[in-house]
């Protein structure tokens, strides 16, 4: 899994049973760290030509077929294949376009396995956001919450049905990470450990309601973002206030805190799993459970750090088995469907 927040290349390995219900455990994980030149391609890579595009595609997924195999010869685990999201680059639903890049033949090439890929484009043809993938995964795996929220580069959240006959709802809700690790590395920091920068600062106003009033928090679900929300309609406010990087984080954290517990507190009570990058920000959390009294709990770090790596694991095992990994109820496509492409190599 290879996320907006830039951070790196998460990897793990999942084994899964089902019985009475899908059961799922972690032996191990890992982040390959993408270094500058990376993050520098990957971060303007909706700015280049299409030959320098495709280029990118095949070396990503070449750097990424290389980073599976240092990780199956570290620690010396077995697989069946490999499951890959790629790294989004355009996510234009209203154009019916999806793109991540990271190519799955030389994934597949690389390490040695078949590589079930492309998880997102078949919804987007079929109409839908092509968004959020995860929650079939937050039902199958991690039934026993209400809902689950990753704060991740953009925050998302899926609550599960009331009953059996209840359609799962989920959806994205704001910049979350992106915006965070953005204002941090201004400052040489990689991201704000434990919300410290955004803690030491203070509420701008006039910044905050300008970014509660963008109009994307208006609209029903199924709704999604991508970079592409971020360039334009969050960077230029943040371009636009004169004020120090600690009271630009200290806002975003309280928008953040907001437009999430907004959405929580539309469910009178339950039990919400927390996960992603963001839930090592002791303070956005804070910031988030003054504001709902639904119960947000962190799990453990192999879960917070890689549920959506398992999730996707998951989705790549469920289109192995040709069963449904994409709920209509959540993306607003024409019907279910069983995504994703699988690229196999014959030993």
């Amino acid at each position: 899994m290879s996320g907006t927040s830039l951070d790196g290349l998460d990897v793990v390995h999942c084994f899964f049973e089902k019985e009475n219900g899908w059961k799922f455990k972690v032996s191990k994980g890992k982040t390959f760290g993408y270094d500058t030149n990376w993050k520098n391609r990957l971060a303007a890579a909706d700015q280049i030509n299409g030959l320098e595009l495709a280029i990118l595609h095949v070396e990503l997924g070449q750097y990424h077929g290389a980073c599976v195999r240092s990780f199956i010869d570290e620690f010396s685990v077995q697989a069946d294949f490999v499951s890959s999201h790629g790294h989004t680059i355009f996510h234009q639903p209203e154009k019916s376009l999806t793109l991540q890049v990271g190519s799955a033949p030389h994934i597949a090439a690389r390490c040695g396995l078949p590589v079930v890929a492309d998880f997102r484009t078949l919804d987007v043809a079929l109409g839908g956001q092509g968004a959020p993938l995860v929650p079939i995964g937050d039902k199958l795996l991690f039934g026993e919450f209400d809902g689950c929220l990753n704060l991740g580069g953009i925050a998302n959240i899926s609550f599960k049905g009331k009953s059996e006959q209840d359609k799962t709802l989920a959806f994205d809700i704001c910049t979350c990470n992106m915006a965070l690790n953005a204002m941090a590395q201004l400052v040489n920091k990689e991201y704000d450990a434990g919300g410290k920068l955004a803690r030491s600062g203070e509420v701008n106003d006039t910044f905050l309601k300008e970014l509660n009033s963008l109009s994307f928090y208006k609209l029903l679900s199924p709704k999604s973002l991508g970079k592409e929300f971020y360039d334009e309609h969050i960077v230029p406010i943040l371009s636009k206030y004169n004020i120090s990087i600690e009271d630009k984080m200290r806002t975003l954290v309280e928008h953040i805190a907001l437009q999430i517990a907004e959405v929580l507190n539309q469910q009178k009570e339950g039990k919400v799993l927390v996960t992603g990058g963001g839930a090592h920000n002791d303070f956005l959390l804070e910031k988030m459970r003054e504001k709902t009294s639904l119960k947000l709990v962190k799990p453990d770090s192999a879960t917070i750090d890689f549920k959506e790596a398992i999730i996707f694991a998951f989705l790549g095992l469920l289109r192995w088995c040709n069963e449904t990994n994409t709920l209509m109820s959540v993306t607003g496509a024409s019907r279910d469907s069983v995504g994703g492409c699988i690229y196999n190599v014959i030993n």
